[in-house]
């Protein structure tokens, strides 16, 4: 039987978004993997876009972690493998500690890990010590390491900063907003990390601040439990799967692809931007990104728009998420009004807005099983195609996605997480 494992680990969370949760994160990930650590992060909740920074920061693969879309042994399972390869675990959290259902604080406390909680100090002094002692006490059996203080303007505000702390609160440093240290952003998170030139230089700087003003000393350990075993799956035992990859398309979770190989398939990624043709595959991955950004550069491939549909003629899986479903639109409108015909597959064009029009997670009872994810995205989709299914979300909301299908292609603004139902997963790209 297996044994428990122990690991020091923090959950480092935030009282609402933008206060610079993934930028500390990345920066202690890198401060404690230049010191010769092994570092794993996972982040909270579904994201596609930190955990790509958050790679780059801790050299390592990163994973979600969700009591809800993950699962909660699923999770068990992610930290108790982590925990007997690293000598440090972070966890980054997901909006503000206490939001959502369930919240990042609930992942903390029911895995027993402490949360750091990351405030911008901007433009505050002594309230900052009367929001720590708010997160730290407002559930009493959370567990709290400490406070970091975010966009410190210098060594005297900190030193305010830290003295507002109260009841013995730990003080973990601060992060001064110095430029060259904070991670650029757009519509629908940070830029992705393939864009940024010098995201080394900026980790790096970032963690050389950051250990300027705290101690780099490992956090207490939390003990790991095993997680049952998975049940028997189904198999993608020598099937091709082509997966696009390229500045238009990098939304998906790292933990569908370790699926797609542990069920045996054969993972070949391709470039709906750059390359010509597609690989010899048997089904087709359209994952979300930004197609919005290059719907110009999609539309002159003409020889891998035309090689898209004759797949789709053949029969052939094809499996579309979010930007990938745009992909397959009839046309697509950016903000600025720039409309660009595209695949044609859907009948039907969407339009990008600039404000956001749905997030939510979501389950999806297709006819190959449950299947649960989320929906982010800044489009509205016009059709008049009858959905296959619709989505529905814990948290209420603007949910109930659809899902449509046309022979063997499948599409919705819904990004899949395969690992919450292998088999259903398997059934949409089994040939």
């Amino acid at each position: 039987m297996s044994q428990a494992r122990h690991c020091p680990a923090v959950l480092i969370a935030a009282p609402a978004s933008g206060q610079g949760k993934t930028t500390v994160t990345a920066a202690l990930a890198r401060l404690h993997r230049n010191l010769g650590r092994k570092v794993r992060v996972f982040k909270c909740g579904p994201d596609f876009l930190d955990p790509m920074i958050l790679e780059r920061a801790s050299g390592a693969p990163v994973r979600q972690l969700d009591l809800w879309m993950i699962g909660v042994e699923e999770s068990r399972r992610l930290l108790w493998e982590a925990a007997g390869e690293a000598d440090l675990i972070f966890i980054e959290g997901v909006m503000g500690l206490f939001d959502g259902t369930p919240s990042s604080a609930d992942l903390a406390r029911h895995f027993g890990v402490p949360v750091l909680a990351v405030i911008d100090g901007t433009a505050m002094a002594q309230t900052f010590g009367a929001l720590a002692l708010g997160l730290a006490r407002y559930q009493p059996d959370l567990p709290f390491a400490g406070v970091l203080a975010n966009r410190v303007g210098s060594l005297r505000h900190a030193q305010l900063l830290e003295g507002s702390l109260t009841e013995g609160l730990r003080w973990y440093g601060g992060l001064s907003r110095e430029r060259g240290i904070e991670l650029p952003s757009r519509h629908l998170g940070l830029v992705q990390a393939s864009e940024l030139n010098d995201l080394d230089a900026r980790l790096d700087a970032a963690a050389q601040a950051l250990g300027a003003s705290c101690d780099a000393a490992l956090p207490p350990a939390v003990t790991f439990e095993p997680a049952d075993p998975p049940p028997a799956q189904a198999t993608l035992a020598g099937v091709r799967i082509g997966v696009a990859r390229d500045e238009a398309f990098a939304f998906l979770y790292g933990a569908n692809l370790d699926l797609l190989r542990r069920l045996g398939a054969q993972v070949q990624f391709f470039s709906p931007l750059h390359d010509a043709q597609l690989p010899e595959v048997d089904s087709l991955y359209l994952p979300g990104g930004y197609p919005e950004l290059h719907h110009h550069a999609l539309a002159r491939n003409t020889s891998m728009c035309q090689a898209i549909r004759a797949h789709h003629a053949q029969g052939k899986p094809l499996l579309a998420e979010c930007g990938g479903m745009l992909y397959l639109l009839d046309a697509l409108t950016d903000v600025a009004g720039d409309r660009v015909e595209l695949l044609g597959l859907l009948p039907g064009e969407a339009t990008m807005q600039k404000r956001l029009a749905a997030l939510a997670l979501q389950a999806v009872e297709l006819p190959e099983g449950i299947l649960r994810g989320h929906t982010y995205h800044h489009s509205l989709t016009s059709t008049a195609l009858e959905p296959l299914a619709r989505g529905l979300s814990p948290n209420g909301g603007r949910g109930n996605e659809a899902v449509y299908r046309l022979g063997r292609l499948t599409a919705s603004y819904v990004h899949f997480y395969f690992p919450s139902n292998p088999e259903a997963a398997a059934a949409l790209l089994c040939p």
